[in-house]
């Protein structure tokens, strides 16, 4: 993580408490097509818009099931998958996981988790890469909000939470609809109206569950 990223973060997006989980606060742009447009230069992202500036419905679900039930990680080692802002992993650690990691494969990503973890008072260690064709390196609990919203990126991270969930992981996943959700394979747990963007979700409230994997099923993806 490069000073450079950090100042980035820092520069163009604010601390602000987040909408649905006002507990957390986190760096967040206030335009979102005006940051998407910076990050077309030397910041250009594999992955625009760029997603740890804003708190994604998914990810607000995900660490207001935690906030509201710290047992579920409460020291437990912890894996936030395409972390993002680091929204969940932050909420985990402030709900009292023994230690949190958080993925991702955006330099300024990583750079905001740190930055929005040392603004909450919690450590949470932010990597830098591609993980899905490995394993969740003995997390107890693994966190993945927003992640099925293309047949590429759902066919890789189904198989990665798999994996985890066949090594006796506990695997939440929090998603507002997204289309290509397999959700024959998980249970609801809950589900919430979470605010969003509205230049991003062009509506201002998203309806988003709060999903469990089912390890087990005959034929699942390897």
């Amino acid at each position: 993580m490069s000073d450079l990223s950090t100042a980035f973060v820092r520069l163009h997006a604010r601390l602000a408490p987040v909408a649905f989980v006002p507990e957390v606060r986190l760096h967040q742009a206030d335009d979102a097509i005006g940051l998407w447009e910076l990050t077309e230069g030397e910041f250009r992202s594999a992955q625009p818009p760029p997603f740890w500036a804003f708190a994604w419905a998914g990810g607000q679900a995900l660490a207001r099931y935690v906030t509201d039930r710290p047992e579920l990680v409460a020291g437990r080692r912890v894996l936030d998958l395409a972390a993002g802002s680091g929204l969940v992993g932050i909420a985990a650690a402030r709900a009292g996981a023994a230690n949190v990691r958080a993925v991702e494969i955006d330099e300024l990503a990583v750079a905001a988790v740190a930055v929005n973890a040392e603004a909450n008072g919690v450590r949470v260690d932010a990597e830098l890469g591609d993980i899905l064709d490995g394993d969740a390196g003995g997390a107890e609990v693994v966190f993945a909000g927003d992640v099925f919203y293309s047949q590429a990126m759902t066919n890789r991270v189904l198989r990665f939470l798999l994996r985890a969930a066949r090594a006796g992981a506990q695997v939440l996943v929090g998603d507002p609809g997204r289309a290509f959700l397999p959700r024959d394979r998980f249970d609801e747990l809950a589900a919430y109206d979470v605010p969003v963007p509205e230049t991003l979700e062009s509506v201002r409230v998203k309806r988003t569950t709060v999903w469990q994997l089912r390890a087990g099923l005959p034929g699942a993806a390897r």
